[in-house]
């Protein structure tokens, strides 16, 4: 029996580390990507697909910024909006392609998507999300210097530009998207959201931040009440002692395990500690949360692969 499933798919899977950022090697990569997507749909789940945006994001700024004496730089809230609406066309048309030639009667449908967030959450004073391409430490020093940036040293990849990332509260459209779920493969949140506070008379207001897409990939699975979250990485498993004689691969933990490795410092703070914080909240709503690679996802869904964490480690979850 199918699943409701919720598939997160970072913005490094579109543009790869040190890739030319072309729009053939994103779409490229997309393709790739969504051919595992199509063929999930093929084994009868029911897919809502979220992605990242750093690198696009990252890069929509700096031709923002490059241009700024000809066309007045836009928010970093509206350019959100534009790599949302970039790679949901990337997407959405790479998907429809590969239903073709499975033979798929089904539709894919792209929702440019706004999440609230709370004006004073304290990421605005924190800036913690990566986004754009990476540099050597020399040339972080000189976008400091020149441009104000908040650098940052990215999982031994080298640093790149950082800004506020709070947490997501509502993603808006919900209702749609559970409308939709069953007739169409439905990409939405990307980037995580298009941030925006409500004032204290309810109107809606852009904000200049990014959202991390795993966190808002949570909410969207809590909201949409999918069955499993999953979170695509390149990476198999999760892996504790990491690097170390002792490295451990998980397969399928607890939530008491999870957060037991939590409390050690065993993930990495900019890439593999916000997916784990995130399948333990789903985990602990007593469904299934998934970390695996592209290529495992499906042999990850039929408990074959990837690191699962779920409420009890001896608990199947049945659907």
């Amino acid at each position: 029996m199918g699943k409701r499933v919720v598939l997160a798919l970072g913005g490094n899977a579109i543009l790869q580390p040190k890739q030319e950022a072309t729009y053939e090697n994103q779409y490229n990569n997309i393709s790739a990507a969504t051919k595992k997507m199509a063929e999930l749909k093929q084994q009868g789940h029911n897919v809502v697909v979220t992605h990242g945006n750093g690198p696009q994001v990252g890069n929509i700024i700096a031709q923002n910024e490059a241009a700024k004496d000809i066309v007045e730089p836009l928010p970093i809230n509206a350019c959100n909006a534009e790599s949302q609406g970039f790679i949901g066309y990337m997407m959405e048309e790479a998907l429809k392609n590969h239903l073709e030639t499975l033979n798929i009667e089904n539709n894919v449908v792209t929702l440019l998507t706004m999440v609230e967030v709370d004006k004073d959450d304290p990421a605005f004073k924190n800036p913690t999300k990566p986004i754009g391409v990476f540099f050597d430490e020399a040339e972080a020093k000189r976008l400091e210097e020149k441009h104000g940036f908040v650098m940052a040293e990215d999982a031994g990849r080298g640093y790149r530009r950082v800004v506020p990332s709070p947490e997501p509260l509502v993603i808006h459209g919900v209702n749609q998207i559970k409308a939709l779920i069953d007739q169409a493969i439905v990409i939405s949140s990307g980037g995580g959201g298009i941030p925006v506070y409500r004032d204290i008379q309810g109107k809606i207001h852009g904000v200049e931040a990014v959202i991390d897409k795993d966190r808002s990939g949570l909410k969207l699975a809590q909201q949409v009440d999918a069955d499993t979250f999953v979170m695509l990485t390149d990476v198999s498993n999760v892996y504790v002692n990491y690097g170390k004689p002792n490295e451990e691969k998980l397969e399928t933990i607890s939530v008491e395990q999870a957060k037991q490795y939590v409390s050690e410092g065993q993930f990495p703070a900019g890439s593999m500690l916000p997916k784990v914080e995130a399948a333990i909240q789903f985990a602990e709503m007593g469904k299934e949360a998934i970390i695996c690679s592209l290529d495992d996802a499906i042999e990850a869904l039929e408990g074959k692969a990837g690191t699962r964490i779920v409420l009890e480690a001896s608990t199947e979850v049945v659907n």
